[in-house]
């Protein structure tokens, strides 16, 4: 089972647990406004690789990835490719490597039973998903990456069942998703899950703008400031009241 990979990065530091080695899958049906992988979209670009290349290209470094790292499947959007994941984190899970996925949960679907069996699977040798949340309501997450977020927030209610550790990721746009009462709503909302491990709460930037005219792609957010990263802990701060409040309620 060959896997369409984008790329790969052997010292990632952002991207879970340790020092990490990160897969970036080719291929996502979001189109988030500030996506700073624009050519990670298309299902049929990218590069085929087995799993156990990108086994063996892990165990180049591996003393670096011992002290609490491994290896993060990211994108574009890896669980549209869950039999090369499932092959891949075999493998993994025999070298007793730490396995994480990055994703957006866009995929999930509850109806698809034959894709909820695979995932069941994949579960079972996972130990950490980070979850990107990129807007609590659905129209204006819409308006951001042209999908609902329905089956996303159902996702992370399916991690919770399964009890996979969870990590929420959420990028703060100026004007855009930094309004405190989607952030507190956010914060509301995954506050009622017990596999809740960590809160990143992270600043827009620009940097993808020189991609996108190196693309010939237009970018949607030109003009809109960076995050400042002095606003940053207030921004965080509103998610973390959402999480204090639903947690009190519960218990």
């Amino acid at each position: 089972m060959q896997g369409r990979i984008h790329s790969l990065e052997s010292f990632g530091t952002v991207d879970g647990p340790g020092t990490r080695f990160v897969v970036f899958t080719q291929g996502c049906p979001m189109r988030c406004a500030y996506c700073h992988n624009p050519d990670t979209w298309s299902t049929v670009g990218g590069t085929l690789m087995e799993p156990s290349y990108i086994i063996e290209q892990y165990e180049k470094n591996s003393p670096f990835y011992r002290n609490g790292g491994g290896i993060t499947v990211t994108g574009g959007e890896p669980l549209l490719q869950v039999d090369f994941l499932i092959e891949l984190f075999t493998l993994a899970k025999e070298r007793n490597i730490h396995t994480c996925i990055d994703t957006s949960g866009i995929t999930f679907n509850r109806t698809n039973t034959a894709y909820i069996e695979k995932l069941d699977y994949l579960m079972t040798m996972t130990d950490l998903v980070m979850l990107d949340i990129k807007h609590i309501n659905d129209e204006k997450h819409f308006e951001l990456t042209a999908q609902h977020n329905t089956n996303i927030l159902d996702f992370a209610a399916y991690l919770n069942e399964k009890q996979v550790d969870m990590w929420i990721r959420h990028v703060v746009v100026p004007g855009i998703t930094d309004d405190e009462t989607y952030l507190y709503e956010l914060g509301y909302f995954i506050g009622q899950f017990t596999n809740l491990k960590a809160l990143d709460v992270l600043p827009y930037h620009t940097m993808g703008e020189v991609k996108y005219k190196k693309l010939g792609m237009e970018y949607k957010l030109k003009g809109v400031p960076a995050m400042d990263k002095e606003k940053l802990l207030d921004k965080k701060q509103a998610v973390l009241n959402g999480v204090r409040k639903r947690r009190s309620e519960i218990h």
